[in-house]
This record gives structure tokens, C-alpha cells and sequence, in this order.
């Protein structure tokens, strides 16, 4: 009788210990989870096909229509400019620098030097740029959103007339008008891809 008296309070602490260790082990997953949820709220292009693209689309729509009641960009522009200029988050400046608009830097910010290509005097030519560093794809959006909203700092109207647009074409031509873009078929391409993908659906009423 002792012994077996021993014996079940010996498995009685083992039961118990296990239960501990279980627990604790699901909760390290539960954790685990949760922060590759956070990690990953904008993954990069998964495939080059459309059910990917449209994957792409749907993680920055929420930011974007934040973003638009917190600025008045509309969500069509944000996120089209973004597919335009990122190549879908794949190029490198997105992709290593959560740079998603080829925003050139400011002295005060984190920055990269990188070639890129710039239309000038009627010719596409390479140089070297300094552009914005982000921790995120979401602070690269914010912050295009406040350039847009609040203009440069030499110029706080620059965008006036993207901000006073009534549609997504409207402020298509506006970039241009206003001096975002060099590309002078910049406008073009931007409609032509809001207007594929559909992304007004997105746009909130005014």
C-alpha cells in the first residue's frame, strides 16, 4: 500500500508538470502567432498572376482608407501609385526599404542612395538619388499620404490641385500638372491601372 501510495503521488506531480509544460507551450504558439500576424500585415507579391495581385491590393486597402479620412487621398490613388512605382512591392527600394512611391529623402530622414531613371529634356536618363528609408510598407504610405495632403517643405500648395480633384482621373493629371511625376505619360499609365484593378471601389465618399 505505500508504495502504491507513493507511486500515485509521483504521477500526480508528473500529471501536473505536464499540464504546466502543455500550457506553456501554448502559449509560446498562441504568442508566436500573433506576432507573425503582426510582422506580416504586408507581405510581398506572392506570384506574378492576378489572384496575387488582387491578394496584394486587399492587405493595403485598410491603410489607405485611414489614410483618407485622416488626408483626403483617395485610397484608388494611394494604392495605384503604389503598383505603379513598387512594381507591386518587388521593386528594391520597396521590397529592402518599405519604400513604396520612390519618395526621395529629406536631410533629417533615414536614406538610400540608388540609381533610378528620370525623364529629362525629352530623354530617359539614369542617376543617382537619396530616397526615404521606412520601417514599413505603412509608414511609406502615411508619409505619401501627409506629401500629398501638406505639400513640401519649400511649398505647402504644391499638390493643391491632386488634393482638390474629384475622381481618381482628375488627380491622375493633377500629379502631373503639379509636378510629381517627370514621366510625361505618367497620368496615363496611373489611370490605366486604377481603372483595370478597379481600385475606386475602394475610394470612400467625399
Amino acid at each position: 500500500m505505500p508504495k502504491r501510495k507513493i507511486f500515485t503521488i509521483r504521477k500526480n506531480k508528473l500529471d501536473r508538470r505536464n499540464l504546466w509544460l502543455a500550457l506553456g507551450i501554448l502559449a509560446f504558439v498562441l504568442v508566436a502567432v500573433v506576432r507573425g500576424q503582426q510582422d506580416s500585415q504586408f507581405k510581398p507579391l506572392a506570384g506574378d498572376n492576378p489572384q496575387a495581385k488582387r491578394a496584394w491590393i486587399k492587405q493595403l486597402v485598410p491603410t489607405a482608407q485611414n489614410l483618407q479620412l485622416q488626408t483626403g487621398v483617395l485610397p484608388s490613388i494611394s494604392i495605384g501609385q503604389a503598383i505603379l512605382e513598387s512594381d507591386w512591392g518587388q521593386s528594391d527600394l520597396a521590397s529592402r526599404y518599405h519604400n513604396l512611391y520612390g519618395v526621395k529623402a529629406s536631410a533629417a530622414t533615414p536614406s538610400v542612395v540608388l540609381p533610378t531613371q528620370e525623364f529629362q529634356n525629352d530623354r530617359w536618363v539614369t542617376v543617382d538619388a537619396r530616397f526615404a528609408v521606412y520601417p514599413n510598407w505603412a509608414a511609406s504610405m502615411g508619409a505619401h499620404a501627409r506629401l500629398l495632403a501638406h505639400g513640401t517643405t519649400w511649398n505647402s500648395q504644391q499638390y493643391q490641385h491632386v488634393m482638390a480633384a474629384h475622381d481618381y482621373q482628375e488627380a491622375a493629371q493633377a500629379l502631373v500638372k503639379d509636378g510629381y511625376a517627370t514621366d510625361p505619360t505618367y497620368a496615363n499609365k496611373l489611370i490605366e491601372v486604377i481603372t483595370y484593378w478597379q481600385l475606386d471601389q475602394h475610394d470612400l465618399p467625399k
